[in-house]
């Protein structure tokens, strides 16, 4: 008979896994972060071209986070405020992905992104235990690793690296940039270390700056043991800037050979409305319980992860 109705994980794990969101919950309390509840099923999706909703005909899309939602809360007169949930990605299976993982997202109010660093750090010694964090920008940790310059962005020098290091089907600049960063991170001997500074046109949803005559991201991403856990901007305001962000990644789809989406009018009007100055993170939060626990995937810590065959 197939065992196939069993949960992937044991049981003493998902024992585990519910202290440790009670324990995640226990954080946000003490410090007065209040916990929201917000729609997985929306009439819009993304138009990020490194994610894809999945689709629900006749519905709309399953949310890749709970963030436009969560600001538009913020635009309202929402206080600091975290959400715990389900968040959907079409195409995301394997020992470190599924297609419905757990999102841990917040945004506090009148912190900088340092403090927000400070504050996803501490978040991870509570859950699973104090170690050193080491900070780099990205042109640093590529100039370390593979000798590129990131400010030059030599796109073929770029490219061509990437292919040696193994990438295949590469479409982009952006590909083989996304590709360098993550073997990088993986070569590192260090287990915790943020990475800062990102290239503008990886800005997402976070504020730019100039520095060095550089125009850079104010975002990072937080990696344990080599694995990405969160993702934090220092959020944009500009709607102005949002709308041509949006139109510029359905420029690249459609270049991709992807379906451009329409921009969200709701979140749209939200940030006309006025977002208040914040910061704020996504936390992947089944990747994290599995370090915590000393999983070797994501499928030894979820009730009914999406088998592979």
């Amino acid at each position: 008979m197939s065992k196939a109705w069993q949960p992937t994980a044991d049981v003493d794990s998902l024992v585990k896994r519910a202290e440790l969101l009670d324990r995640t919950r226990a954080y946000f309390r003490d410090r007065d972060i209040v916990e929201v509840q917000t729609s997985t099923l929306d009439q819009y999706g993304v138009t990020d071209v490194a994610i894809e909703n999945v689709e629900v005909p006749g519905f709309g899309y399953l949310q890749t986070s709970p963030e436009y939602q969560m600001k538009r809360l913020l635009a309202a007169g929402m206080p600091s405020c975290f959400q715990i949930g389900p968040a959907f990605r079409a195409g995301e299976v394997g020992r470190w992905h599924n297609t419905e993982f757990t999102m841990l997202e917040w945004y506090e109010l009148g912190v900088t992104l340092d403090q927000l660093m400070a504050n996803v750090a501490a978040l991870t010694d509570y859950l699973v235990g104090s170690q050193p964090v080491v900070t780099k920008t990205v042109a640093e940790l590529l100039n370390d690793t593979f000798k590129l310059d990131l400010h030059e962005q030599n796109e073929a020098h770029f490219i061509d690296t990437a292919t040696e290091e193994g990438l295949r089907g590469i479409r982009d600049f952006t590909d083989a940039l996304d590709f360098l960063v993550s073997s990088a991170v993986a070569k590192l001997d260090v287990e915790r270390v943020f990475l800062t500074e990102y290239p503008s046109d990886q800005a997402a949803l976070a504020r730019t700056v100039r520095r060095d005559n550089v125009e850079v991201a104010l975002r990072f991403e937080f990696v344990v043991n080599g694995l990405e856990i969160a993702n934090g901007y220092d959020e944009l305001r500009d709607v102005v800037e949002f709308r041509r962000r949006c139109d510029s990644d359905n420029i690249r789809r459609e270049r991709l050979g992807l379906k451009p989406k329409p921009i969200d009018p709701n979140f749209e009007a939200a940030m006309a409305n006025g977002l208040p100055e914040c910061c704020g993170v996504a936390v992947g939060l089944d990747r994290l319980f599995a370090i915590a626990m000393g999983k070797p995937a994501l499928s030894d810590v979820l009730a009914f992860a999406t088998r592979v065959e």
